[in-house]
């Protein structure tokens, strides 16, 4: 499983100097927490890290304390310094492995990594945008062109995804990224992408037979 073999790779003198805790504000069924959450398994650091539900919902949650947006995830270190948003926190936890397993530090292939983890986070975006409108407007002030322009957005990314696969053996911020947004598809079931896009459907089987994080951060 490339978790264990990601724990191989780091060398444990690396994350010696690290806080004992490191506080992750998010649920347990924030897509974005869930990236958070990979991250940390595959850096090795997920005993370092402490999962505390926020409630985004709550005036009074210390989430807006730490990030005035109240969004989530949002990690907070033991100096009270607070990060976010996902791929910043990615970031964070990266250089606090010392290594750049997830992400180059530099160069073309980070610019194309960085932009093909973007376009898998947009799915999630389009995706909440799709459940806001249900959940927060009654039938009669819905907007069917809004929801629909949402889920054109889902279909094309996912269209643009299929003809450059990333490799499944391979657990970086795209990988991690596109199996947590084909993850909220699936739990949340904002569309039927499973009938249309084999080709991911396969992929999202391989990278969860290859990176055990994925079904450890699954929410039950």
């Amino acid at each position: 499983m490339n978790s264990a073999a990601g724990l191989a790779d780091i060398d444990s003198a690396k994350t010696s100097h690290i806080q004992p805790r490191l506080t992750l504000l998010t649920t347990l069924t924030s897509p974005f927490g869930r990236k958070v959450r990979m991250a940390a398994e595959i850096l090795g650091l997920s005993s370092y890290v402490v999962v505390s539900h926020a409630d985004t919902a709550d005036p009074q949650d210390r989430l807006r304390i730490h990030n005035p947006m109240g969004k989530i995830p949002c990690l907070v270190a033991a100096d009270g310094n607070a990060y976010y948003d996902s791929s910043v926190i990615v970031e964070y936890l990266q250089e606090l492995a010392g290594t750049d397993r997830l992400l180059p530090h530099r160069g073309s292939e980070r610019i194309a990594m960085l932009r093909d983890a973007r376009l898998a986070d947009g799915i999630i975006d389009a995706g909440a945008l799709v459940i806001y409108e249900e959940r927060y407007h009654n039938p009669v002030t819905r907007s069917p062109y809004w929801t629909a322009y949402q889920k054109d957005k889902i279909r094309r990314s996912l269209s643009a995804f299929e003809k450059q696969l990333p490799d499944p053996e391979r657990s970086d911020i795209v990988s991690i990224s596109l199996s947590c947004a084909l993850g909220f598809l699936d739990k949340r079931q904002i569309l039927e992408w499973r009938k249309t896009h084999l080709r991911l459907v396969a992929w999202l089987e391989a990278f969860a037979a290859n990176e055990a994080s994925f079904d450890m951060t699954r929410a039950r």
